[in-house]
């Protein structure tokens, strides 16, 4: 099948968090990315664009199929070194706002605005058993097609939940339970190492990387203890600590 023109409009749109928003839908691009997402959420594809070295590397798939030469699919492509496929599908609607999540505590990300950063903490979240992630909408966009590359397309394994702002984001964990809010702070806290309380019924807020996490009162502030005495770890780095210290907790318990 060949590419409309309309399609091809709407692909290249989807580069944009503009084009995104209109369309309701985002790009999904390289071999692991599109497998999760037919994994995952199949129902929400609408169509798949590849190479013939991309689908000998992917497999067949199902539903509406574009193959394009090399020099085509690059003209389309997120990536200079693109592997030959991307499939663009619908953007998962967030959980509804009275249905409760389903964790121990809630994990969310204030004005993360690296899409590395972001994927990378989606794909860490997922690998501790965690299915939802919260984030305020000073955060990149986390179908952003950079998140999804970096994430694996493993956002389509979990709960995503947008707010406007901490305040927001406090009062809806409020609602559902979770009334304790930890940020995590390069320089002072609790230790997330001893903070007893840290994953019960609580919520975990890593901050942006240039201005960390926004004030929040009665908040309780919790570091990671860094004897090297550097300023601080990269959002993933932090986030990777705080999570896997959660599995420690929960597999020697």
């Amino acid at each position: 099948m060949e590419l409309t023109r309309k399609l091809e409009t709407l692909l290249r749109s989807l580069y944009t968090r503009h084009g995104r928003r209109k369309s309701g839908c985002c790009v999904c691009e390289g071999v692991r990315a599109v497998g999760e997402l037919f994994a995952r959420r199949p129902e929400l594809v609408r169509f798949t664009v590849a190479t013939e070295r991309g689908l000998a590397e992917y497999g067949p798939v199902s539903g509406d199929l574009y193959t394009l030469s090399e020099s085509r699919f690059a003209e389309f492509a997120g990536t200079v070194n693109s592997q030959g496929i991307l499939a663009v599908a619908a953007i998962p609607a967030p959980p509804g706002e009275e249905t409760p999540p389903e964790v121990p505590f809630i994990f969310a990300l204030d004005g993360l605005g690296d899409p590395g950063n972001f994927g990378t903490i989606c794909r860490t979240l997922r690998s501790t058993g965690l299915d939802e992630l919260w984030y305020t909408k000073g955060s990149i966009d986390p179908y952003g097609d950079k998140a999804i590359r970096s994430g694996l397309g493993v956002q389509f394994a979990l709960k995503l939940r947008c707010f406007e702002n901490l305040e927001a984001l406090r009062a809806a964990a409020a609602r559902f339970g979770y009334d304790k809010v930890f940020l995590t702070d390069p320089h002072q806290g609790e230790s997330c190492f001893t903070a007893p309380d840290l994953f019960q019924r609580s919520v975990v807020v890593i901050g942006g990387e240039a201005n960390g996490v926004n004030d929040l009162a009665a908040a309780r502030r919790v570091t990671i203890p860094m004897p090297g005495n550097y300023e601080s770890l990269n959002a993933a780095q932090a986030a990777t600590v705080f999570l896997f210290e959660y599995v420690r907790r929960l597999t020697t318990a």
